[in-house]
C-alpha cells in the first residue's frame, strides 16, 4: 500500500450547479410504481415466483440440496447427541423458572424443534427453552395461579389441580406467542428487531440474569419461598429467602456449590483449550448424572428432605386448545415475549450466519418461531427461542446444519420415552446450580458500563435504565422503559445534532470543522454550516437557531430595523430634514428622531427592503444620519452544506423557505450543496422556489460554490475590514467591479484588479 503522501490528483472539470449539471448530463427517466402496481406485482403468479416462494417457506429444500452426507453427517451427528444432552439438563431447569412441572420443559426441546428444522433459515441455533423466556412465563403463570391465594376467575381452571392450571396458563401464552410472531412474520415485520440495539439488549438480559439468579436461589438453599410477580417482586423474594435463611438445607447448598464449582472448573478449561478438544466437556452432563447416582444410592429425598425433580411420565400428554380468556389477561405480556424470544434468537443466528457465509431471512424466522410456539404450545411446551451455550455447543462440535438439532430433539425423545425414569432422584438444587453457572455470560456483561460511559453516553444511559427498571419493575415493564430512553436518544441525537462551520483545507478542496484543525483557510465574507442529520418538524428550529449563532446575527431583526430605518430615511427626505447635496445626503436636524409606534407594523418589517422611492442605494455597514442605527452584516454569502441530510418533511421545508429568505432579503447569497437529487425533486414538487429562492442557488459540492462566490465577491489583494469607512452609493453608481482579472493563488485565495464607478457620498 502506497503512502498517502505520494498519491495525488488532479480534476480538470467545470464548475457546476445543479441545473448545468443537469443540462449537461441528462438524467435517466425511471417510472415510479404507484401501490396498484405494487398490488399487481405481489399478487402475479409464475412458476420462478411460485419455486422462489416454496424455497423462501420451507428453506429446507435450499440447504438440503447441497448437503453433503460424507463431509458433514458424522460432524451432526456429534452435535445433535451433544446438545441433546444438554438440551434435557436445560430443559429440566428452565421449567423451573416458569414454576411448571420439570418434563414440559423437555416438550421445548422437542417440539418446536421439528418444526423449526423446515420452516427455520439458522442453520446452527438450538431450538428450546431461554432462561429469560422462562422466567417471564414464569411471572405470567404466578400472577394467574399463585402459590398463596385466590387464582384467577379462568372458567376453564374448574376442576382442575393447581399444577394443571398453571401447565393450561403456559401452554395457552406460548400459543399466544406464536401467533403473534406469525403474524409479524406473515406482515413482513421483521424489521422491527432492529428497534432492540444491542445495548438495550445486553441491559435487559443482565436484569433477568439477576432475576433468575434470585430465583433459583430457594432450590440452591432449599427453601419454599412463594412466587412473586409484578414491580419489587425481587425485593419479595429477597426478602422471603433472607427470612427463612435459618431453615437453610445444608445438603442442597453443598450439593448446589460442588455442581457450581465443577461446571465452572471445567468450562474455563473448555474454553482456554477449545482449539485442542475435539468436543467440549459436557460437564453437566457428567455432573447431572453423578448428582442422580448420589441422590438415589442415599435416598436424598426421604433422608435430608432433599427437593427431587420426581416422577417423569413416559409418554406424551394429549394437546390441548388454548383457553380464550387467558389470551385477553395475558396479552400485553405476550407480546414482549414475542419480540425479545425472536431478537434473542435472531442475534445469535446473526452470529453464525456470518461465520459461516449464509443468509438469514428474518420474517422467515418470525414465521418459523411462530409456527413452531404454536405447535409446541398445543403440546403444553414452554416458549421456544434458542439458549447461547446450547447454541455454542450445538456451533463448536461441529454441527453444519439443522439436522443436527433434528438430532438432538430424538435424543430427548429417546430420554421422554425411555431413560426419563432414570432423573427421577435429580435433586433441583442441581438444576439451580445449573441455571446459575449459564448465567455467567449474561451477568459479565455488566463489564460494558464503564467502556459505555467513556464511549457513549446515551447508550450507557439506555444500558443503566433499562438494567435497573427491569431488575426492580418487572421485565415487560423494564423492557417498555428501555424502549422508551431509546427513543428517546435517538430523538435527542436527531433532534440537537452537532452542527458544525466548516473551512477550507489550505491547498486542497477539503473542507472540515475550522475547530478540528490548525492549517486552515476561512473565506472571508463567506460561512460555510454543515447540518449533520435529516431536517423535521422536530429539530427545524434547533436548525435556525444555530444557523443565527453561526452567521453571530440574526436576519430577521436586522431586515425589520432596516426597513425600520428606510421608513425614517424617506420620512426625513420628504419632511426636508435630509437633503441630497453633491457632497452627499446632509441632515438639516441634528436631533435623534424618535420611532412611532405606529410605524411598526410587523407585517410590513418582515417583506423585502423597498428602494423604490429612494434617490439613492443603501450602504447598510455605513453610517447613518440622524443617529439610525442598524447593525451591520458582516457575510456576503452563506453555504449550507445537506451532503448528509437524508429528507425534510414539509413543516422542514416550511422552516428552511422562512430562513432562505430571511437571509436573502438581507443581502446575503445563499447556496446549497451537495443536496440529494430526491429532496431538490421534493422542493420542487411543493413550490419551493420562487422569486426569491431559484433553483440556481444549489451546486454539486461546496468547492464548485466557493469557487462561484468567488467569482461573484472576488477579494482584494488588500484585506478589507468590515469595521471601515462606509458609504452610501447613488442607485446609479455600482459596487460591482468592472474588467475582473482573477488569479487562483497556491493557498486558495484570489487577487482582482477593479476599475470602479464613482460614488456618491453623504
Amino acid at each position: 500500500m502506497l503512502r498517502p503522501s505520494t498519491q495525488k490528483y488532479a480534476v480538470n472539470r467545470p464548475l457546476y450547479s445543479e441545473d448545468g449539471f443537469e443540462d449537461e448530463h441528462a438524467k435517466v427517466y425511471r417510472k415510479h410504481k404507484r401501490l396498484l402496481d405494487h398490488f399487481k406485482q405481489y399478487f402475479t403468479c409464475t412458476s420462478e415466483r411460485a419455486k422462489n416462494a416454496a424455497v423462501s417457506l420451507l428453506p429446507v429444500i435450499g440447504w438440503i440440496r447441497i448437503y453433503s452426507i460424507k463431509e458433514w453427517l458424522l460432524n451432526d451427528i456429534v452435535s445433535g447427541v451433544s446438545t441433546g444432552l444438554v438440551a434435557v439438563l436445560q430443559g429440566l431447569a428452565f421449567s423451573l423458572l416458569a414454576s411448571i412441572s420439570t418434563w414440559y420443559g423437555l416438550y421445548a426441546a422437542f417440539f418446536p424443534v421439528i418444526l423449526y428444522f423446515f420452516l427455520g433459515t439458522s442453520r446452527h441455533i438450538s431450538v428450546g427453552a431461554f432462561p429469560v423466556l422462562s422466567l417471564m412465563v414464569g411471572a405470567v403463570v404466578t400472577r394467574l395461579v399463585p402459590d398463596d391465594g385466590p387464582v384467577a376467575n379462568i372458567t376453564a381452571f374448574e376442576g382442575l389441580t393447581t399444577d394443571e392450571k398453571r401447565i393450561l396458563v403456559s401452554a395457552s401464552l406460548t400459543f399466544l406467542v406464536g401467533l403473534f410472531q406469525l403474524g409479524m412474520g406473515l406482515l413482513q415485520v421483521g424489521f422491527i428487531v432492529m428497534y432492540l440495539s444491542d445495548t438495550l439488549i445486553s441491559g435487559f438480559t443482565t436484569a433477568a440474569a439477576v432475576h433468575i439468579l434470585v430465583s433459583q436461589l430457594k432450590f440452591i438453599l432449599g427453601l419454599t419461598v412463594p412466587g412473586f410477580s409484578g414491580p419489587l417482586a425481587l425485593i419479595y423474594t429477597l426478602e422471603s429467602v433472607f427470612t427463612q435463611i435459618t431453615s437453610t438445607n445444608i445438603h442442597d447448598l453443598v450439593t448446589s456449590i460442588v455442581v457450581m464449582v465443577m461446571v465452572l472448573g471445567v468450562k474455563e478449561i473448555n474454553d482456554r483449550f477449545k482449539s485442542k478438544l475435539p468436543v467440549p466437556i459436557p460437564i453437566e452432563v457428567i455432573m447431572t448424572v453423578i448428582a442422580c447416582g448420589v441422590s438415589y444410592a442415599f435416598d436424598f429425598k426421604n433422608n435430608h428432605r432433599v427437593d427431587v425433580v420426581g416422577i417423569i411420565p413416559n409418554t406424551f400428554e394429549s394437546p390441548i386448545a388454548p383457553d380464550m380468556q387467558i389470551f385477553q389477561m395475558t396479552a400485553v405480556e405476550a407480546f414482549p415475549i414475542a419480540i425479545v424470544g425472536f431478537a434473542v434468537a435472531f442475534a445469535v443466528a446473526k452470529v453464525y450466519a456470518v461465520k459461516h457465509d449464509y443468509v438469514l431471512d428474518g420474517n422467515q424466522e418470525l414465521i418459523a418461531f411462530g409456527a413452531s410456539n404454536i405447535f409446541g404450545g398445543s403440546f403444553k411446551s414452554l416458549v421456544a427461542s434458542t439458549a447461547l451455550s446450547r447454541s455454542a455447543v450445538q456451533e463448536s462440535t461441529g454441527g453444519k446444519t439443522q439436522i443436527a438439532g433434528l438430532l438432538s430433539a430424538i435424543i430427548v425423545l429417546v430420554v421422554i420415552l425411555g431413560l426419563g425414569f432414570l432423573l427421577e432422584p435429580l435433586p433441583k438444587s442441581v438444576l439451580g446450580a445449573v441455571v446459575i453457572v449459564n448465567l455467567k455470560g449474561m451477568l459479565m456483561q455488566v463489564v460494558t458500563v464503564p467502556y459505555l460511559w467513556k464511549k457513549d453516553r446515551p447508550d450507557c444511559i439506555v444500558w443503566v435504565g433499562t438494567c435497573l427498571a427491569a431488575i426492580f419493575l418487572g421485565l415487560d415493564i423494564g423492557l417498555a422503559i428501555g424502549l422508551g430512553l431509546e427513543l428517546i436518544t435517538v430523538v435527542f441525537r436527531a433532534q440537537f445534532p452537532r452542527c458544525s462551520i466548516l473551512a477550507n483545507i489550505s491547498g486542497t478542496d477539503i473542507y472540515r470543522d475550522r475547530k478540528d484543525y490548525v492549517n486552515i483557510y476561512e473565506p472571508e465574507g463567506v460561512k460555510i454550516f454543515r447540518i449533520p442529520s435529516p431536517i423535521f418538524f422536530a429539530n427545524i428550529d434547533f436548525f435556525r437557531d444555530k444557523l443565527k449563532d453561526a452567521v453571530g446575527f440574526n436576519p430577521l431583526r436586522i431586515l425589520r430595523k432596516r426597513n425600520k430605518a428606510l421608513k425614517k430615511i424617506k420620512k426625513l427626505i420628504k419632511k426636508g430634514e435630509l437633503t441630497l447635496t453633491s457632497n452627499g445626503l446632509q441632515a438639516t436636524c441634528s436631533m435623534p428622531i424618535e420611532e412611532s409606534e405606529d410605524e411598526s407594523n410587523m407585517e410590513d418589517l418582515d417583506k423585502p427592503a423597498d428602494y423604490s422611492d429612494l434617490p439613492i442605494q443603501v450602504n447598510w455597514n455605513a453610517e447613518l444620519p440622524a443617529n439610525i442605527r442598524v447593525p451591520p452584516v458582516n457575510i456576503h454569502s452563506l453555504v449550507l452544506d445537506f451532503s448528509v441530510v437524508s429528507f425534510l418533511d414539509i413543516s422542514a421545508l416550511k422552516g428552511l423557505q422562512a430562513a432562505l429568505k430571511e437571509f436573502i432579503r438581507v443581502d446575503v447569497d445563499v447556496y446549497i450543496v451537495g443536496c440529494d437529487p430526491y429532496i431538490i425533486e421534493k422542493l420542487k414538487d411543493c413550490k419551493f422556489f420562487d422569486d426569491e429562492i431559484k433553483t440556481s442557488i444549489f451546486f454539486l459540492t461546496i468547492h464548485d460554490a466557493m469557487l462561484y462566490i468567488h467569482e461573484s465577491h472576488p477579494p482584494t489583494t488588500v484585506s478589507e475590514k468590515v469595521s471601515g469607512s462606509f458609504r452610501y452609493q447613488h442607485i446609479n453608481g455600482s459596487s460591482m467591479s468592472n474588467g475582473l482579472t482573477i488569479q487562483e493563488m497556491p493557498d486558495m485565495k484570489m487577487e482582482v484588479e477593479t476599475d470602479s464607478k464613482p460614488e456618491t457620498r453623504f
